[in-house]
């Protein structure tokens, strides 16, 4: 492959490599801690309890609320708490990250090949021979 046919095609692989680079690079770089239910969405107590169970001293919690067991103070008294009282944010970012496990590997499959292709095309492996008569022996 003349020299010049060379360059043309390192350059377009790595201008191509780009695409899934970046995609890859704003997937990761993606902040973690974002995934939390929002605080205006918080979940009563019962419509958590197949993500999150919560104990106090061993026990748990819906069940020391529905015996009155917990209470709370502030400056007007004691106040005996109940389910209604009690709500729950829960993070998501398990169940984020299992999603784009896909996506993920993807990118990451895309930019390996092309990654092997700009070194088989810079290096000229990839030369293009003619095919030649067989020899008559």
């Amino acid at each position: 492959m003349p020299p010049r046919l060379r360059v043309f095609y390192s350059l377009l692989t790595g201008a191509m490599l780009l695409i899934p680079a970046v995609a890859l690079y704003s997937e990761l770089s993606k902040r973690s801690d974002i995934w939390w239910t929002p605080a205006t969405n918080q979940l009563p107590l019962a419509e958590s309890g197949d993500r999150v169970e919560i104990y106090v001293r061993g026990r748990p919690l819906g069940m020391l609320l529905e015996q009155g067991h917990l209470a709370i103070t502030d400056s007007a008294g004691p106040h005996v708490l109940g389910a209604q009282d009690i709500a729950v944010r829960l993070n998501n970012w398990d169940r984020v990250r299992i999603q784009r496990l896909p996506l993920l590997l993807m990118y990451s499959a895309v930019l390996g090949a092309g990654v092997v292709a700009l070194v088989l095309v810079a290096t000229g492996r990839l030369a293009y021979r003619e095919e030649r008569a067989p020899v008559a022996g």
